[in-house]
């Protein structure tokens, strides 16, 4: 099909929806009817010569009480699917009254297979029928579609003698129109484009991601290709255009099998539609309806090659509840083994679940095979860097990198996309890496790369030329440092998060003031033998203050097992709470002490050797969760989390240790920090002129304002 006829069937085509469909739809609401009335025509010119034959097996069968007819009725039409009616569009064409034409046509969207139906209803196009209907406009849309000025039959258009009057129109060619149609109806609709819809720029760029760095490697043989969130599956057919091109290229003999599955209904539709009208019946059947992440549609299927643009900022709240809860949540795709957590979770916040769209194709890759797996998937800046140690997104990060499976991250230029300007990155990823990218993520920067477009679709202004997909190809296929490209080792990117403790150091107030408020507390929490504890404690020691609370808490101690008082945990906690102070001055709380030969001095790790009841000791300080602080030390910190903190941390909190109980690992990715370019330096020339031309300025109004005030 040459360039002039693929444009006048969807000018045409294009054209139904202003000549038929005006006032009665708004123009958001045109492809409600034009998407799935191109469907139908194509179908039923498809199915047009297999007609009687259809009919006639459909009696054979049903005069034989065969139950399963599907394979025999395919078989018959010569086609994945077929139609049982008695009718074609060409006889509804014709049909003067409203209501036979509504029932007629009802019956023959009835009569199509199990498929299509599937097709029909994710349109809802039969709730389109009772307005055409009131409108009196059906009969006037199927009049156009059958026009003869186009022709969307398998088969050329003559004239009586034999002479081409219209050019066949092939499966591949359709499958062409209908996607620039869609691609129409996503600008016109761009506040939703992006939810459905990728660039083919991006998509290129994308396939050749996946495929070219292994276009060498790409055996005769069968492959299959995946895109856990479809949309309208364009993603997966450009994709499969460019592997058959590399395979034929390479001499190679491929089949390639795509499979996708779409959460939104009218969107999975066009995905199935698309591949039916391309002659691709089985791979229509790979399409799968349904949520990704709480109904996974393959749940024990491996693939070759993967690719996504999932939604992100977008909540995953309801499929997080599907799944059990955050705490609760089982699926092996996202709770497994890793650093020595045998439920190690990668599960994100519940308002943003970009993350577990590539989460769940890296539990489909394949291991045995001499390719593995290449996955690539579009993610906003978020996913860089979003989550702390040990949370959701940090461990995702982590797990990726610490397996090395994380190859590339590209950095897209601005407005990029229909409906978002914000920053996109293209994370490339496989378990089958060359021996030079072992232990090692190449960061590229493409923000700059991009032509801009003549007029603005939705947000997207830009695109990428195909030299600037073949430049950012050939920078992961042959990896290089430049101004651009950035190589780094895995362990660049996570780091130690540590808990920074300081001692809690208290003075004790036992003044007549404090003791009224604490025996006060006591008697309202039925606590009056601690009250009276107390009492004698201060007649002890005296008001104080005083500075050392371990010497507190033993005459506490003492009073206590003289008197029959068990001191709790929750009275030594009242006291605390009500006769205690802070203070820098103070003597540091003691928390434990250990048994002579149980632990050794260790300062940084708050083992602190001290003289106790005037034995030598080794005692833990209570830490003071107000003074609390973390830091972050990187993997590669030369002498590790110890030679940190001397260096960061000692000189200024010398009483400062590390909690390893509470020490982990994150992972995360800073474009900002690798590729920062700082603003040049102004000369002193510059800054010179500045200031004289200020100065020339505020002379001027100064004079100005004396002036008005003289007269």
């Amino acid at each position: 099909m040459n360039h002039v006829t693929h444009t006048t069937i969807v000018n045409f085509i294009w054209s139904i929806a202003d000549d038929v469909l005006r006032d009665v739809y708004v123009r958001g609401k045109y492809r409600d009817v034009i998407l799935p009335m191109t469907v139908i025509r194509r179908l039923d010119a498809l199915l047009e010569p297999s007609k009687q034959a259809v009919l006639g097996m459909k009696k054979q069968l049903d005069d034989a009480g065969v139950a399963n007819q599907h394979a025999a009725l395919c078989q018959a039409s010569g086609e994945a699917f077929y139609n049982v009616s008695p009718f074609t569009l060409r006889d509804l064409k014709n049909r003067a009254k409203q209501q036979q034409l509504k029932a007629d046509f009802e019956a023959y969207l009835d009569g199509f297979s199990p498929n299509v139906q599937e097709i029909l209803d994710k349109f809802k196009f039969r709730n389109q029928i009772p307005t055409l209907i009131e409108a009196d406009i059906l009969g006037h849309i199927i009049e156009k579609f059958l026009d003869p000025r186009i022709n969307l039959s398998p088969k050329p258009v003559q004239d009586v003698d034999g002479n081409e009057l219209l050019p066949a129109l092939d499966n591949h060619a359709m499958g062409t129109i209908f996607e620039e149609l869609i691609r129409r109806f996503n600008e016109e609709n761009n506040e939703e484009a992006g939810e459905h819809f990728t660039p083919r720029d991006v998509v290129k760029l994308m396939s050749d991601l996946i495929f070219l760095p292994v276009a060498d490697d790409i055996e005769s043989g069968t492959y299959l290709v995946y895109d856990g969130a479809c949309g309208t599956g364009g993603m997966l057919t450009v994709a499969e255009e460019r592997l058959a091109e590399l395979a034929a290229s390479h001499g190679k003999d491929v089949s390639i099998h795509l499979f996708g599955q779409e959460v939104q209904p009218e969107t999975y539709a066009i995905s199935k539609a698309d591949l039916l009208l391309k002659g691709e019946g089985a791979e229509a059947e790979n399409m799968k309806y349904g949520s990704t992440l709480s109904s996974d549609a393959f749940p024990s299927q491996e693939f070759d090659f993967m690719l996504s643009n999932p939604p992100y900022g977008k909540s995953w709240k309801t499929d997080l509840e599907r799944l059990g809860g955050k705490r609760d949540i089982t699926d092996l795709r996202f709770v497994t083994q890793h650093g020595g957590d045998p439920e190690y979770k990668m599960i994100t916040r519940s308002s943003d679940g970009q993350l577990m769209f590539l989460v769940n194709k890296l539990a489909k890759m394949k291991h045995t095979t001499r390719l593995g797996s290449r996955i690539a998937e579009v993610h906003n800046g978020s996913s860089l860097f979003t989550g702390d140690a040990g949370q959701g997104e940090s461990n995702i990060r982590r797990w990726i990198i610490e397996n090395d499976w994380l190859e590339a991250i590209i950095a897209l230029p601005e407005n990029m996309f229909y409906n978002t300007g914000i920053a996109t990155y293209i994370w490339l990823l496989t378990n089958r890496k060359s021996e030079a990218r072992k232990g090692k993520v190449q960061l590229i920067d493409a923000t700059e790369d991009y032509v801009p477009l003549r007029r603005n679709l939705g947000k997207k202004n830009c695109e990428l030329s195909e030299e600037q997909i073949r430049n950012i190809v050939d920078l992961v296929v042959k990896p290089i440092e430049t101004g651009k490209s950035k190589i780094f080792p895995n362990e660049a990117f996570g780091y130690w998060k540590i808990i920074v403790d300081r001692p809690l150091r208290l003075t004790v107030d036992l003044s007549e003031t404090r003791l009224k408020r604490f025996e006060s507390a006591c008697a309202k929490m039925k606590e009056e033998p601690l009250a009276k504890l107390a009492r004698r404690v201060a007649e002890t020691l005296g008001a104080g203050p005083h500075r050392d609370f371990n010497a507190f808490m033993d005459a506490c101690k003492a009073d206590a097992d003289k008197h029959g008082v068990k001191l709790t945990a929750k009275r030594k906690k009242l006291l605390q709470s009500e006769l205690c102070d802070t203070s820098e001055d103070a003597a540091p709380a003691i928390k434990k002490i250990h048994k002579p030969g149980n632990a050794t001095p260790d300062p940084i790790h708050g083992l602190y050797e001290l003289e106790v009841n005037g034995k030598p000791c080794i005692v833990e300080y209570e830490p003071d969760t107000v003074l609390r602080d973390n830091e972050q030390v990187p993997l590669l910190e030369d002498g590790g989390i110890e030679a940190f903190f001397q260096r960061e941390v000692l000189p200024y909190t010398p009483d400062a240790w590390i909690d390893d109980s509470k020490t982990q690992i994150g992972y995360e990715i800073s474009f900002a920090r690798h590729f920062y370019k700082p603003a040049p330096m102004r000369t002193l020339e510059e800054i010179k002129a500045d200031i004289y031309a200020l100065e020339q300025e505020t002379e001027g109004l100064l004079e100005q304002i004396v002036g008005e005030a003289e007269r």
